[in-house]
């Protein structure tokens, strides 16, 4: 991210800025070793999975995968951006905030965001102001009809494009926006030498980030045409897949909301909105992402998902169900009978009946999803049934629910209950082999580590800075993240700054992890852990390089000469790798 305040006025803000103390503002903490635990401020867990590094300043989860450092907590925690947060630790920690420096490529960056933010919000105002004139009567017409109040109208800025082909781009003209900015921003689309709306003839809904900022739209056509809805191509400030519609009514205290009600179009959140439901978001256009699920486990410890009743609903629920168990959200549905969508139900109903709609645990719905598939009057049916009843049961944790659905599935399965919870047994065994043991450091486990985890074990003992020189390089490490961020960490840089540096998320939970292995790691043996990283590396790279010889001689084309050539670096490299791990054995044995 470009960088706003002076670099070392920052490091002296995260080392003064006890990250233990901010986090347990959050969630309460217990010392546990060199490092603290708590339940995760981040998502619904009742075993702590939440690790907090005092020594480097960071955090990690094991279950959400959320990690980086005391600036990134807050800015997650409270929903602000980095300045903010900044701000609110520089005024915990008494050090007064200096002047920004001046970054004339960030600058550049910035006053273009600014520009399409204020675009988007001209465009804003000149849609809702057309909705209410001549110009805008079908699409007023058509919000009437949908059963929607002036009042919710206004609330959620809703509007009209004009069916002038450059009504908006005049408009924006008009106003000194150059022609530029109405194409950057999206608005606008160009062909040849000539200019018009993205948008015309449709129902708009502004689309607005927790800050209040626009940035885009979705506008639904109103006479025959396709697409039905159409949304901004993504700009400098807006990426379809990373927000959702509504996110400007989420930022709430933490406590307020009990659950998020994700949906699938835009009338749906505003119909139940102003029928009083709180907490409804809808997807951008788009089929639910992993990003937007990290992005609404944020503001409540469970998602419902209130998708419609149709079949096409019904298989976007069975996605959204595996993107949010990935993601470790805990998830609901809500199942609305005759294939209504959430709207027309509310409408025909009423709040009352909408309120009195039980959600269904991801396992009932599974179960209720897969009998509906099957004919459960054939032995066939029911086995199938048991069999996935069983591996939906693998995933359970507590034993009072693994008691009351395994007798659920038997009685709709025939089979016994005991044969059910074996079944599942088997089930949840296969599964917990697929999934990442924690290893431990000092110990090195590598038969049940993960394919990076020398590599980030040795990246966690570079960070512990108490390595002699030259002990690791650049070049031990793979091209990507974790080199990269070795390389910074070489050069004299500290981790909790470097975090800040991250953008990306998978780089992000990938450092995070292999940072938090130094918590387990005793300071003493440090040389010994990372002499150790080394020979594990070593041995990976020959093993992978014997591989990519053995497929080099399986070519009818490899010629005679490098045939043997080949196979005397195999057996050679062979040698190493025994020579490598004799080193290792013999120095377990002499413990």
């Amino acid at each position: 991210m470009p960088e706003r305040f002076p670099r070392a006025w920052l490091e002296e803000l995260y080392s003064r800025a006890e990250i233990v103390r901010v986090v347990s503002a959050y969630t309460a903490l217990r010392k546990n070793g060199r490092n603290y635990w708590g339940l995760c401020p981040f998502h619904h867990e009742k075993t702590p999975s939440f690790s907090v590094n005092p020594e480097h300043n960071l955090y990690y989860c094991f279950g959400c995968k959320a990690g980086g450092n005391v600036v990134q907590f807050v800015m997650e925690i409270e929903h602000i951006p980095f300045s903010e947060a900044v701000r609110q630790l520089a005024e915990k920690t008494g050090m007064t905030v200096p002047e920004m420096t001046y970054d004339p490529q960030a600058e550049e960056r910035q006053r273009r965001s600014e520009r399409i933010y204020s675009a988007n919000r001209e465009a804003a105002k000149y849609y809702h102001e057309l909705l209410w004139s001549a110009q805008g009567k079908e699409a007023l017409d058509y919000f009437h009809k949908r059963g929607l109040t002036d009042a919710v109208i206004r609330k959620f800025g809703l509007g009209a494009s004009s069916t002038v082909r450059d009504g908006l781009y005049r408009h924006l003209m008009d106003q000194g926006y150059t022609e530029e900015e109405a194409i950057e921003s999206g608005l606008c689309l160009k062909k040849e030498t000539s200019v018009y709306d993205m948008f015309r003839g449709r129902a708009m809904f502004p689309i607005i980030n927790l800050y209040g900022k626009v940035l885009g739209f979705g506008g639904r056509i109103l006479e025959d045409g396709q697409p039905k809805y159409l949304n901004t191509a993504d700009t400098m400030v807006f990426n379809k897949r990373l927000g959702v519609f509504a996110a400007n009514f989420l930022r709430k205290t933490r406590t307020a909301l009990k659950r998020i009600l994700l949906v699938e179009g835009y009338m749906d959140v505003v119909s139940l909105m102003q029928y009083g439901i709180e907490g409804v978001v809808a997807t951008l256009g788009t089929s639910l992402t992993a990003e937007q699920a990290r992005f609404l486990k944020r503001f409540a410890p469970e998602v419902w998902i209130a998708y419609d009743g149709d079949d096409a609903g019904q298989h976007a629920i069975e996605r959204a169900l595996g993107i949010f168990e990935k993601e470790a959200v805990t998830t609901k549905v809500l199942f609305f009978p005759d294939n209504l969508d959430p709207d027309e139900f509310i409408r025909r109903k009423g709040v009352e009946s909408f309120e009195k709609l039980r959600p269904l645990p991801e396992i009932e719905y599974r179960l209720m999803r897969t009998e509906q598939t099957l004919d459960m009057t054939t032995d066939d049916g029911r086995t199938a049934y048991a069999k996935a009843g069983a591996s939906y049961l693998s995933k359970e944790k507590e034993p009072l629910d693994i008691e009351r659905y395994a007798g659920f599935i038997a009685e709709k399965s025939g089979f016994s209950k005991e044969v059910i919870l074996a079944q599942s047994g088997n089930a949840l065994k296969s599964l917990n082999q697929n999934k990442p043991v924690k290893p431990a450091a000092a110990g090195f486990q590598p038969l049940q580590a993960s394919p990076l985890y020398p590599e980030k074990a040795l990246l966690s003992c570079l960070a512990m800075a108490n390595l002699p020189e030259g002990t690791v390089t650049a070049e031990d490490f793979s091209p990507g993240p974790l080199k990269e961020f070795a390389q910074k960490l070489l050069s004299g840089e500290k981790p909790q700054q470097l975090m800040m540096d991250i953008e990306e998320p998978k780089s992000r939970q990938l450092i995070s992890e292999a940072l938090e292995i130094s918590a387990d790691t005793d300071p003493d043996k440090n040389l010994a852990a990372a002499q150790e990283c080394l020979r594990m590396i070593r041995v990976e790279r020959l093993q992978e390089r014997i591989s990519q010889l053995k497929k080099e001689l399986q070519d009818p084309a490899c010629s005679v000469e490098n045939r043997s050539k080949h196979l005397n670096d195999i057996v050679g490299m062979n040698r190493e790798i025994a020579r490598l791990k004799n080193t290792a054995n013999s120095k377990e044995a002499s413990k």
